[in-house]
């Protein structure tokens, strides 16, 4: 489907629906340069995260550590 940059800004809230919809390239020509609108699923960010291990020693062992030596001498 191409339409007229004219157009495509007229109707452009029909145009991306129907994008969303069918799943479809929606062409314009502008300017002699042809652009579209394409419809991408995009992943959530949490879904991206690289797990990395950056503790060297078990976890549970610095939940129990005694800090109070480390505070500075706070009682």
């Amino acid at each position: 489907m191409q339409l007229n940059a004219w157009k495509m800004s007229k109707t452009i809230s029909e145009i991306l629906s129907r994008v969303m919809r069918a799943g479809k390239v929606s062409e314009s020509l502008r300017k002699s340069r042809t652009e579209g609108i394409v419809a991408v699923q995009v992943s959530p960010k949490l879904s991206r995260l690289v797990r990395r291990d950056y503790l060297r020693c078990d976890p549970e062992s610095i939940i129990h550590l005694d800090w109070s030596s480390a505070a500075g001498g706070i009682d």
